[in-house]
């Protein structure tokens, strides 16, 4: 059975991540039309996959020939064909990961559930290579993760405010879904938060944010394990090379019987009591395969899978817990 869908935006990830994928899995989905708020872009992909180019998302959202919608760049629209599929019963790959208004998620989440569709949030660092190996490991060598380090550094590029595309905080985009990372790897909810921000002056938001989360059992403040998030744009536009220079590990994690250092998608070294091991996973199916197999095994199941929006929406929450820490100057709980 070919699950017949619909593109919404191409985004940057479309050559290196989405083309592939849909192309390597051919014998389960078929694109049938292409919307871009760039029509040379949405007419090109068309050709290419024999689709249709389509003006709007809520015309490609009513066709009848399309099953599912895949969106896969954050456009001026928002979330706005989110609610055109709920509409119209279709199921939703979402890979602008968290591109939802923090706001407006618990209405989408509630949106989503009365429709009854199949709904998937693309989560890349989690189902990387290296993150599932990491996995494996703890369960079988390193044991339990006591603390995580996990970084991420931008360049301070101007964001687009204007000419059809929406401003994005790329700074919450990203500690939104490192939450989601740690949470996975440590396989439970953090119970609390303490955030940190620094703006640079001029700047109309945070250039560096920094969260502490605690993963302890209610009532029993660290005694569990513990994770440090920070991202920043603190490096100017004028820097270019300074982003890549000596970028630290992704996400480090020490263990109860050693330590992992892992740079996604592909690079793991860890340390034990027998010395230095170092995997490279460049032979494991891509990433992108593997999230829309998953989305394919979600759509065509009659078990109904809303999940990763539970955990997206868990994850907005810590890092809005974090924001309100940073202005009260407090932890917060839950």
């Amino acid at each position: 059975m070919k699950l017949r869908v619909g593109l919404v935006g191409l985004g940057d990830h479309w050559e290196n991540r989405h083309r592939p994928a849909l192309r390597a899995l051919a014998d389960r989905f078929e694109v049938r039309a292409v919307c871009d708020e760039v029509a040379l872009l949405a007419s090109q992909a068309a050709v290419e996959f024999q689709a249709a180019p389509v003006d709007g998302f809520r015309a490609l959202a009513a066709r009848e020939d399309v099953d599912a919608i895949l969106m896969l760049a954050p456009q001026w629209f928002g979330p706005l064909p989110m609610l055109a599929a709920c509409d119209h019963g279709k199921a939703v790959y979402c890979a602008n990961t968290l591109d939802i208004p923090a706001e407006q998620a618990d209405a989408i989440r509630m949106r989503v559930e009365a429709a009854g569709i199949a709904f998937m949030l693309e989560f890349p660092r989690r189902h990387a290579p290296a993150t599932l190996r990491l996995k494996e490991l703890i369960a079988t060598k390193l044991g339990a993760p006591h603390i995580l380090f996990c970084h991420q550094r931008l360049s301070r590029a101007v964001r687009p405010a204007g000419g059809g595309v929406r401003s994005r905080d790329l700074v919450l985009e990203n500690l939104i879904e490192m939450v989601d990372w740690c949470s996975y790897v440590v396989d439970r909810d953090p119970t609390s938060v303490v955030g940190m921000a620094h703006t640079q002056g001029g700047e109309t938001g945070p250039d560096y944010e920094m969260m502490s989360l605690d993963y302890s059992d209610q009532g029993q403040l660290s005694t569990g394990p513990a994770a440090q998030l920070s991202c920043g744009r603190y490096i100017a536009d004028r820097w270019p090379e300074a982003v890549t220079f000596r970028p630290p590990a992704a996400l480090q994690v020490c263990c109860e019987n050693g330590i992992a250092f892992v740079d996604l998608p592909t690079s793991l070294v860890w340390f034990d009591a027998a010395g230095r091991h170092m995997e490279s996973l460049e032979s494991e199916r891509p990433v992108g395969e593997q999230l829309l197999s998953q989305f394919y095994r979600e759509v065509t199941s009659l078990v109904r899978s809303t999940s990763s929006l539970e955990d997206s929406y868990r994850a907005v929450r810590v890092v809005l817990a974090a924001r309100e820490g940073t202005a009260s100057g407090r932890r917060i709980q839950w």
